[in-house]
């Protein structure tokens, strides 16, 4: 009687909570993500296309969102090779090395994400502003930063370096370095342990690092309103285009683009999916 008594204790614990705290719960996460996600996601589509597809895809067309598509694209590529040497390095250097002033670094890698965007832009025009030492020397040789293609990818560098090596770093903690240490004593030269051991223990978490750090290049939109000047059709990325067509009533305009990045952030939640589960793997 006792072992059944124990039994049951096992198969019912005190901690276990009841079905209706269960379904709650469920009640619960599904009413605030339709509210909060899937119903404005929705809107977004419905008001991009409540017009026709003819004119969805007019607005599309039109000069000022090419130009802001093209220059989102642009920095994107620009931003994702350097930000992946980075995150890359940073991981590397912060898990594989001991050395003075460690924790300095950790904690400057978080400052993007404890500083809003809009102060990071203000700090790149502070910095590199024509009325500035550094900036108006740049003038002088040509280089404008603030209010430019230059100062628009600085600003997104910024604000999404660290994506990358948060990423990395926790995964080559827990992993250690015993199969590099190993490839070193086989004979192994550096670069040869890092593509042959290294970056195949690292890829499922560098390419979800990738993708997250595309989505947030993509949508920026505080850092680069500060540095971009708002200079229709040179510096105006979807984000911007999207509030300044809002502004001015462009309704299909403002909702066609916010369409095309909704888009974007679906595709990097699936691709964020696969990426979770091969990394669980």
């Amino acid at each position: 009687m006792a072992v059944s008594t124990h039994y049951a204790y096992q198969k019912n614990p005190a901690t276990k909570d009841n079905p209706w705290v269960k379904w709650l719960l469920i009640f619960i996460a599904i009413a605030f993500m339709m509210v909060m996600l899937v119903v404005p996601l929705v809107s977004v589509f419905y008001e991009a296309l409540k017009d026709g597809w003819q004119a969805y895809q007019a607005a599309l067309l039109e000069p000022d969102a090419l130009s802001a598509i093209k220059l989102t694209l642009i920095t994107t590529a620009m931003v994702l090779p350097v930000n992946t040497l980075i995150g890359v390095a940073l991981a590397y250097l912060i898990t594989r090395h001991k050395f003075r002033g460690k924790f300095i670094i950790t904690t400057l890698l978080d400052l993007p994400f404890a500083v809003s965007p809009v102060v990071a832009g203000l700090m790149f025009v502070l910095v590199f502003g024509a009325n500035t030492l550094l900036g108006g020397w740049l003038e002088s040789m040509g280089i404008q930063v603030i209010f430019a293609t230059t100062g628009i990818v600085l600003a997104t560098l910024f604000v999404t370096f660290p994506f990358i090596a948060r990423e990395l770093i926790p995964l080559m903690q827990a992993q250690g370095d015993s199969e590099e240490e190993a490839a070193l004593t086989l004979g192994a030269n550096g670069w040869q342990m890092f593509w042959k051991v290294t970056l195949p223990n690292i890829k499922w978490a560098l390419l979800y690092g990738i993708i997250l750090t595309n989505a947030r290049a993509m949508g920026e939109f505080g850092a680069v309103s500060v540095v971009s000047g708002h200079i229709s059709g040179e510096t105006n990325t979807m984000p911007l285009m999207i509030e300044i067509a809002y502004n001015e009533y462009a309704f299909t305009l403002a909702f066609a683009l916010s369409s095309l990045l909704a888009l974007l952030a679906l595709v990097t939640l699936l691709v964020q999916g696969i990426m979770s589960r091969n990394t669980r793997h």
